[in-house]
């Protein structure tokens, strides 16, 4: 198991796996993610922060860090956390504890770039994800609902409640 940036490359298939994850939410009743615009990924992996988790050469699951998130997290935000979002696993590597892995690895990016928290946030309404969330060892801060501008954020998070958790580094 290997955690290493996303190239341009893999473009395609982070789509794909987005595709199907909000394929997954809306066959499970979830709140679902809308579709993920393409040059914002592009983006991010010109800026390093998406990054996959590679098992036996293949894309296990992938996910983006934030060094800011002001628009959810308003005045909790600041420059000693990372923010992880869009947490996806491939579905032949589901069960294979991708989670841990992620927090391992945001425990070290922390140490190597001075910072104390691992943030992320989810839907409120989904209790099973906040329970898995808090097996894994985070704490809930707050229930927030957006219901201000989110200009910048991907379509899916207009008008949500969600649940903020930390995890010290």
């Amino acid at each position: 198991m290997e955690i290493i940036n996303c190239t341009l490359t893999d473009v395609d298939f982070m789509l794909e796996l987005y595709r199907k994850a909000a394929e997954y939410q809306k066959a499970n009743g979830y709140n679902q993610w809308k579709e993920f615009d393409r040059d914002l990924i592009i983006r991010e992996i010109h800026e390093k922060r998406q990054w996959k988790i590679m098992v036996d050469g293949q894309i296990a699951c992938i996910f983006m860090v934030a060094y800011s998130d002001p628009i959810l997290w308003g005045a909790r935000d600041n420059a000693y956390s990372i923010y992880l979002h869009r947490i996806t696993t491939n579905q032949l590597f589901k069960g294979r504890n991708m989670m841990q892995a992620i927090i391992n690895w945001s425990k070290e990016h922390c140490k190597e770039t001075g910072r104390n928290y691992i943030r992320m946030d989810t839907w409120a309404d989904n209790k099973n994800l906040t329970d898995y969330y808090t097996k894994c060892g985070f704490t809930v801060l707050d229930y927030v609902k957006l219901d201000k501008d989110t200009k910048g954020l991907p379509m899916h998070y207009s008008t949500l409640s969600l649940v903020l958790f930390e995890l010290v580094a």
